[in-house]
């Protein structure tokens, strides 16, 4: 069956017990394209992509991988997909070697044949081919694992939260593997709750608490950005985040990595607020008029709450 979208989903439910994961989500992701669902713990994110590769069936609603049912079609689809799920799903007494050979004969594969697409990955896992799975590092876990789910040569790859617990290094050369692979043709969906990962995408989709916010590029989304921004920063910077907020003409304002970031009414000053904030007892003061970035805009969408 041909679809012009590699992924479909429309009005998607699923409920444990009377818990609500997906909320009628929609979204549709083309062939050849990165699309990653960015969103935090338990956002709804594992459940979706339990469901497109066939491990759990929907409530409500239609989804589509490759133009195949996830429900009536689900043996056709889980021959042309690869799914690398967020808790490992290696084997710690086997080596690498033993893990493509096992999993090349689960999916009736040559071997040999899918040297070719697992190649870029493999030439950085061939020095260390018999030892075992438990004794690999993190980062060489994480691409034990792509292989196996490339293993078969898969049409489409869902790889929910791949980077978690990684170090910076191998999830940056993770997602350059990715790129390869996108070019070679490969359909790529990825969850993650990386915020800096969306930019690595060609289009998103920002869910939380099971509904999807926003779906656009990278660039597109951060567009959506309306509201006035600053980045402050000061001696004391724990104290600082109370005594924003009590500023004049501030809205909201949260931890952003070793800044905080202030949502402005159109009549904020910053001379104002630097006095106010010296009233305060706070010293050394630096603000900074910014664009938004895409947590920006997830904070902004979930009504500018944050975990701070």
């Amino acid at each position: 069956m041909i679809n012009e979208n590699s992924i479909s989903v429309s009005n998607l439910t699923k409920m444990y017990g009377k818990t609500m994961a997906v909320n009628n989500v929609s979204f549709e992701a083309g062939y050849g394209e990165i699309f990653g669902l960015i969103g935090p713990d338990g956002a709804g994110k594992t459940t979706i992509f339990k469901i497109l590769s066939t491990l759990l069936s929907p409530k409500e609603g239609k989804v589509l991988v490759a133009g195949y049912d996830v429900v009536k079609e689900y043996k056709t689809i889980r021959n042309i997909i690869g799914y690398m799920p967020g808790k490992s799903s290696l084997y710690g007494d086997l080596t690498i070697t033993e893990h493509l050979e096992f999993f090349a004969s689960l999916f009736k594969s040559d071997l040999n044949e899918s040297y070719s697409l697992i190649e870029p990955i493999y030439k950085q896992l061939e020095p260390f081919k018999n030892r075992q799975a438990g004794k690999l590092s993190g980062g060489m876990k994480q691409k034990l694992a792509l292989c196996c789910a490339l293993i078969h040569r898969p049409k489409i790859l869902f790889l929910d939260e791949p980077t978690t617990g990684v170090d910076a290094v191998s999830r940056k050369e993770f997602w350059d593997l990715l790129k390869n692979f996108k070019d070679k043709g490969l359909s790529i969906m990825v969850s993650t709750p990386y915020m800096d990962e969306a930019g690595k995408c060609d289009r998103i989709g920002l869910i939380h608490n099971g509904s999807i916010l926003d779906i656009d590029t990278p660039e597109g989304i951060k567009k959506h950005y309306t509201e006035t921004l600053y980045a402050i920063k000061c001696d004391k910077m724990y104290e600082a985040l109370k005594a924003a907020r009590e500023c004049s003409n501030v809205k909201v304002c949260y931890i952003s990595g070793n800044n905080h970031h202030i949502v402005a009414n159109d009549n904020f000053s910053p001379e104002i607020f630097i006095k106010e904030m010296e009233n305060k007892g706070l010293s050394n003061i630096k603000i900074d008029r910014i664009s938004a970035d895409i947590e920006d805009v997830f904070i902004n969408l979930m009504g500018g709450k944050s975990n701070a």
